[in-house]
């Protein structure tokens, strides 16, 4: 059945919010973008006619949809190279949905899709469509077609899972680029005792490079292990520029809502670093190298206005 232009514009209206729940989802844009197409095509499929509510069933189709993402993913996963890690999205991109409360724009930080990956399918949906997009438990049953106790339960458990012992600090643009510089100066100049400062005590630092550039495949733990880690990292070498292509610049960005160095080699996007920022200082800094997983970065990139690099290339 071809779509009226009424039922197209009612689709594309609700194209951002199925684009976030799904990059919420599955952690991925491109995954994302996917589902939010394969849910068109069944609305252009569809019986539209006996579609009572719109908006709902476009929600239920796409969240299934990402249930067998998530499913299939799982088992991708168990064979990735190294550390999987979510796709960074750059601020003022759609895709990052509404950020207008703390529990809004806790469910897009790159910890929490971290963490995550360890809820189920089912837990996760719950979880997001309950945080960051206020949909009752009742609602949330009807989509997943169980109990609204079950639904209930199955929320209490994910909040679980995804709480940590530490808060996550609430930090503005600005807040954000000054905790970068900082960061990007101690890196640069090799000052380990003021990196150590600005960790704290058990800091990680993960890197995904998906197999197609270098990155560790284990976690470097502890504040003095990861700043000797940083300071060869930021050291520059003609083997690193071979690897990456060019000579990289180095900027200050807000990403998923925190701070993040975003690393540009000739207009393109070639790494992004999150800084997981607490009232104690750096937690967790996570490093996105993975060239599949910042396609929409740099699309983003190009279409947007940017200052000065705080560290000119390399």
């Amino acid at each position: 059945m071809s779509l009226r232009p009424n039922e197209v514009e009612l689709f594309q209206h609700a194209r951002a919010r199925l684009e976030a729940i799904a990059y919420r989802l599955l952690g991925s844009a491109s995954d994302a973008e996917d589902a939010v197409q394969d849910t068109f095509l069944r609305w252009q499929a569809a019986d539209r006619e006996r579609v009572e509510t719109p908006e709902a069933w476009l929600t239920k189709v796409l969240t299934n949809l990402c249930l067998n993402q998530l499913t299939s993913a799982r088992a991708r996963r168990e064979s990735y190279v190294g550390t999987w890690l979510p796709e960074p999205i750059l601020a003022g991109d759609r895709m990052l949905g509404p950020v207008d409360t703390v529990e809004q724009r806790e469910s897009v930080s790159i910890a929490v899709l971290t963490l995550m990956e360890r809820l189920s399918a089912k837990e996760r949906v719950v979880y997001v469509l309950r945080e960051a997009f206020g949909y009752s438990h009742g609602e949330i049953a009807e989509i997943l077609g169980v109990t609204e106790s079950s639904c209930q339960q199955t929320y209490r458990r994910a909040k679980q899972h995804v709480a940590t012992d530490r808060a996550r600090a609430e930090v503005d643009g600005a807040a954000a680029r000054k905790i970068v510089a900082e960061f990007l100066t101690a890196a640069n100049n090799g000052e380990i005792q003021r990196l150590v400062e600005l960790l704290t005590d058990d800091v990680t630092s993960t890197g995904d490079g998906g197999g197609k550039i270098p990155a560790r495949t284990t976690p470097v733990v502890g504040a003095l292990a990861v700043a000797r880690f940083l300071r060869g990292l930021f050291k520059p070498t003609d083997a690193k520029r071979n690897v990456a292509g060019g000579s990289p610049a180095f900027y200050a960005e807000v990403v998923n809502g925190g701070p993040a160095v975003v690393v540009v080699i000739d207009g393109q996007v070639f790494g992004v670093i999150s800084l997981e920022v607490t009232s104690e200082g750096i937690a967790a800094i996570q490093s996105q190298v993975n060239p599949d997983k910042l396609v929409r970065a740099t699309r983003q990139w190009a279409a947007s206005e940017h200052g000065e690099p705080l560290l000119p290339v390399w």
